[in-house]
């Protein structure tokens, strides 16, 4: 009989191209990807992979084994989400993927809240930019910003929340120092992954030529803090920061709709609907802040 845990380890090495790639992902050492990967091809009679100066790359053989693996793969996740999703108690894990801005700016108090209701529910607040796979149980729970709704994949259960608008900032004391004529130029601040949008020309305050670029949202906001120059941020964070005020002259521009999303059989378990219903009824009280028409939470 084939090994599972054999074939998963033949599925990273043949989706990253490299012992190394699927190491670091399945998170052990290269010695054991090569171990889990020759016991496969012994069971099965085949090698799987011509190694090459670049990489791995799968024989003809290993291609059929792919296909099939990949089919396992499937059956092996509605599996566990179809037994996932009869268990109906409020223990256990329930992991939330989310962007960082949201969970640090927004929702991190009512995560807390939520813990504090159901003490035996383990929170595993996933706060990162990468989208997590829902299909594959990477996480139980997204909240994400989605412009076009047809782009949400058909096998996700969504619940529709607030729109989430965005606007212009720069510190208070910079934009005083503006009105009163100081000569330091303005910088447009941007997260290096996006450029400068089209409409930065608008409003009555301009910036120089020159750009200056951080990595993360974090930086973006203590950056413009400092009256470095002006910014896009969420309305929920530009508002409620005391430091920043609107550039004058701009307007608010639609970044998406926030939905909490779903899949499959997970949705029907109690400590996801209990979370994605306590979230849902919290953010419909923020829609205002999302908005752009209020600078508070309550």
């Amino acid at each position: 009989m084939i090994d599972w845990d054999d074939v998963r380890y033949f599925l990273a090495v043949a989706r990253g191209g490299s012992v190394r790639g699927a190491a670091a992902r399945m998170g052990v050492n290269h010695a054991t990807v090569l171990r889990r990967v020759a016991q496969l091809e012994e069971r099965l009679g085949v090698q799987m992979f011509e190694k090459l100066p670049a990489g791995y790359r799968l024989t003809a053989a290993g291609e059929e084994v792919l296909e099939l693996a990949e089919q396992m793969e499937a059956s092996s996740h509605q599996l566990e989400a179809r037994v996932f999703g009869r268990d109906q108690g409020v223990r256990g894990l329930l992991r939330v993927t989310l962007t960082p801005v949201i969970a640090t700016h927004l929702l991190m108090p009512d995560f807390a809240e939520f813990a504090r209701l159901h003490p035996d529910i383990e929170m595993d607040i996933l706060s990162s930019g990468e989208l997590a796979n829902l299909t594959n149980r990477e996480a139980d729970v997204a909240i994400r910003v989605v412009y076009d709704r047809k782009t949400l994949p058909l096998n996700l259960h969504g619940l529709k929340g607030p729109e989430l608008f965005g606007g212009v900032y720069m510190s208070q004391d910079r934009l005083t120092a503006w009105r009163a004529g100081a000569p330091d130029p303005l910088r447009w601040i941007v997260i290096s992954a996006h450029d400068v949008p089209n409409w930065a020309s608008e409003g009555e305050v301009r910036t120089a030529e020159v750009p200056f670029r951080v990595s993360d949202a974090e930086a973006q906001l203590a950056v413009v803090r400092q009256g470095l120059g002006i910014t896009p941020l969420p309305c929920f964070v530009g508002d409620a920061d005391p430091l920043l005020v609107r550039v004058p002259g701009t307007a608010l521009h639609l970044y998406g709709t926030l939905w909490l999303l779903t899949q499959g059989e997970a949705r029907k378990t109690k400590r996801v609907r209990l979370f994605t219903e306590f979230v849902s009824r919290r953010l419909a009280t923020y829609a205002p802040l999302l908005a752009g028409l209020s600078t508070s939470r309550d």
